[in-house]
């Protein structure tokens, strides 16, 4: 008796203790790092593992955020279940009620105001398949041509200027694995330390073969360390730097002139505005000695093969545009395109920053990085959908832009998935008053998010662990990102939301979709021919092979290195453009007498809603701070670790003062993870660059004060 009874509890002990393994990878930045979940259940305790997979971009490295992804993917704050707001107050309700609710309110809206009064704002952590039915789902499920994404506050500038000097948008030209083969490397207002950390080993690797590796950033970070040169630009001269360096290389005949001759156009119109250049001036511009200029430009004239890696700090400025097209410059003057270690990337900062802007997210844009204002674009996607070409909306306007038509009155109802942009919105008083006054807000997200907050209905989404799609990183390499998991409660994948509320809308024959796979396949289909094409891509292919876009037919393993031969414009000529030195549109002043710049840290991710409801990530940093100059801090006031106000034209942010003596004295930082009072978008300026309509989030005039604590004595 005795024997069986332990017998009996051996197997109930087995039973209990189970092992589940989920591959799946980082839902964070654009790496896209591989990885194992492993779950290890005793009876109701569950413990978590994270293991990473060797693959071709972060060889087998995770980051403390991708170790810890998944706390907030299990996190007990997941929404579950359709919420509708009544009274002020979140009730659960069924889908079919939320759904009936989302049919009555924007068929009304659309009726009442026209079909241009309800817009979709979506994002660039959402996957490839979920991307194309957001656009899709817009434009023939809604008819609405206002649809854009808070990409637009992310890669815009860089996308804009790859496509007017190369004919193509694609984050990085190189593979990463060529990183190590240059030989000198420009790292220009991107923290790679921090918010790639996963590609910090490359370029250690590039430095141990004795690449030069130059740093452009106004303030020090973990990146400006491993620097053998860090030029502390002022905030938002760095195009004025380059037309300094492009100077000197012309003027000592550094430049490539069998290159620029055979394989770019508009160099004699570059040539005859640096003549026009005083380096004097760009000194006093910048910030920087004549002398380190001339060095930094002679430094990286001199060697064979040389690469540029822009990111945030340079793009999201007023005239970011101009700026890249600027280091697109220096790259093609030196001839440093189309080969090994040689060539310029832009550092995508979301998950599928690159995927989520070539198929249809943005206002100008259908699949495939067709052009909406294209007739033969037009016409061709309006086939495959089997609408009318007339019936296909014309551009739209930019992700602030429709924020200010909120405000107006003229957007009244908004449908968003993905995106939290009353954090990530410059000048969020604005947005705040634009999201408030909205007939109707649908919001579709994991959590209540800052912007949840304001909805009248919240539709429960799935997180990454549970949501099969594929992404493109930051080289243009396509990744199919499996589901690990089954969904908890009632909550659904994106694109069976999209197809929901399709249905209830009447366009079901148009949303026919039962797996991500299917939506992949007709996405192939739509980007056929475009400039970033999929066609031969397939989800079996990419279970056993490493594929970059483009990709035109099976059997192609995609271009890893693009530009070896000739460039995607039409005369397959790269196009230089002269760059005058702008100065950003805000100015400091009496009243507001420093610059401000934004930025990321290590342990969180954009607006922080997945990651500040990670708690090994949280306690990591449990709040914002300002990284101020000591001696600027003095002249303040400010005591470090104390409250500090910082305040510009449009509104006022609170957060904690820390001393930095390595940051400029004229300029502050303060991350942009947090929301209320901790807010920096709520001081950004709202100023948009005139070609891609990025914000400049990273210059803007400020002051900073005390908080006087009047319940002290």
């Amino acid at each position: 008796m005795t024997g069986s009874f332990l017998e009996h509890f051996r197997h109930q002990q087995q039973d209990a203790e189970t092992e589940t393994v989920m591959d799946t990878q980082c839902p964070f930045c654009s790496v896209q790092c591989t990885m194992q979940l492993l779950e290890h259940r005793t009876g109701d305790r569950k413990k978590y593992k994270v293991l990473p997979l060797k693959d071709t971009v972060s060889d087998g490295r995770l980051c403390i955020k991708g170790r810890n992804a998944h706390q907030h993917a299990l996190h007990k704050e997941r929404i579950l279940h359709p919420m509708k707001k009544v009274n002020g107050q979140f009730e659960e309700i069924t889908w079919e009620e939320a759904l009936s609710f989302i049919m009555e309110q924007f068929s009304t809206i659309q009726e009442q105001d026209g079909l241009d009064a309800v817009g979709v704002y979506g994002g660039g952590s959402l996957t490839n398949e979920e991307a194309y039915l957001l656009g899709k789902f817009a434009r023939v499920g809604l008819k609405t041509k206002h649809i854009d994404y808070n990409g637009r506050y992310c890669m815009s500038a860089a996308a804009s200027a790859m496509n007017e000097a190369f004919g193509l948008d694609r984050g990085l030209t190189n593979e990463m694995e060529e990183i190590p083969l240059a030989e000198c490397i420009i790292l220009a207002g991107t923290n790679i330390a921090e918010c790639q950390p996963t590609l910090l080993p490359y370029f250690r690797k590039a430095k141990d073969n004795g690449a030069f590796i130059i740093a452009i950033d106004p303030r020090e970070t973990l990146t400006t360390k491993l620097a053998d040169l860090h030029l502390k630009v002022k905030p938002g001269m760095d195009a004025a730097l380059v037309n300094g360096m492009l100077k000197v290389i012309l003027d000592r005949n550094l430049h490539d002139e069998r290159f620029i001759q055979e394989r770019t156009e508009g160099f004699d119109e570059v040539l005859e505005h640096l003549s026009g250049v005083d380096l004097d001036a760009i000194a006093d511009l910048t910030g920087l000695s004549r002398q380190i200029i001339e060095y930094t430009a002679v430094t990286f004239a001199s060697v064979s093969r040389a690469m540029v890696f822009t990111a945030r700090g340079v793009e999201q400025q007023t005239h970011g545009h101009d700026t890249v097209r600027n280091f697109i410059n220096l790259v093609l003057a030196t001839g440093n395109m189309g080969k090994p270690g040689a060539g310029y990337g832009a550092v995508t900062g979301q998950g599928n920053g690159q995927g989520g802007r070539e198929h249809g997210q943005k206002a100008d844009q259908l699949p495939g990085y067709r052009s909406i204002e294209n007739p033969e674009h037009r016409n061709y996607i309006a086939d495959l959908w089997g609408i009318p070409e007339k019936e296909l909306p014309g551009k739209g306007v930019s992700a602030y832009e429709m924020m200010e038509k909120m405000a107006d009155g003229e957007i009244k109802a908004l449908f968003i998935m993905g995106s939290n942009p009353l954090i990530s919105t410059p000048n969020a008083t604005l947005a705040a008053q634009a999201l408030k006054r909205l007939k109707c807000l649908v919001v579709v997200d994991m959590f209540v998010s800052e912007t949840g907050m304001l909805a009248d209905l919240l539709l429960p989404s799935s997180s990454y662990l549970e949501d099969e799609g594929t992404l493109t990183n930051l080289e243009g390499r396509v990744t199919l990102r499996r589901a690990a998991r089954s969904c908890p409660g009632e909550v659904r994948h994106d694109w069976q939301i999209l197809c929901d509320v399709a249905r209830v809308l009447g366009k079901e024959a148009y949303f026919s979709y039962t797996k991500a796979e299917d939506i992949f396949n007709e996405l192939r289909l739509a980007s056929k021919g475009g400039k970033a094409d999929y066609f031969g891509i397939t989800y079996s292919r990419l279970k056993e092979e490493r594929i970059y876009w483009p990709c035109p037919k099976e059997g192609h393993n995609g271009e890893g290195r693009l530009f070896s031969e000739t460039f995607a414009r039409p005369n397959g000529k790269a196009k230089m453009l002269p760059v005058i030195n702008h100065v950003p549109k805000e100015r400091t002043s009496e009243s507001y007498p420093l610059h401000l710049t934004t930025g990321r840290v290590m342990s969180h991710y954009l607006s922080g809603s997945q990651t500040r409801r990670s708690p090994a990530l949280s306690a990591r940093q449990i709040e914002s701070f300002v990284k101020i100059h000591p001696k600027t801090a003095n002249a303040f006031g400010i005591k470090d670790g104390t409250m500090v106000y910082v305040d510009s034209s449009r509104g006022r942010m609170k957060a904690r003062g820390a001393y930095d003596d390595s940051i400029r004295e004229d300029t502050l930082f303060i991350p942009f993870h947090w929301g209320g009072e901790q807010n920096v978008n709520n001081v950004t300026y709202q100023g948009l660059d005139p070609v891609c309509k990025m914000p400049g989030f990273k210059v803007c005039a400020v002051r900073v004060s005390p908080v006087i604590d009047l319940t002290r004595n």
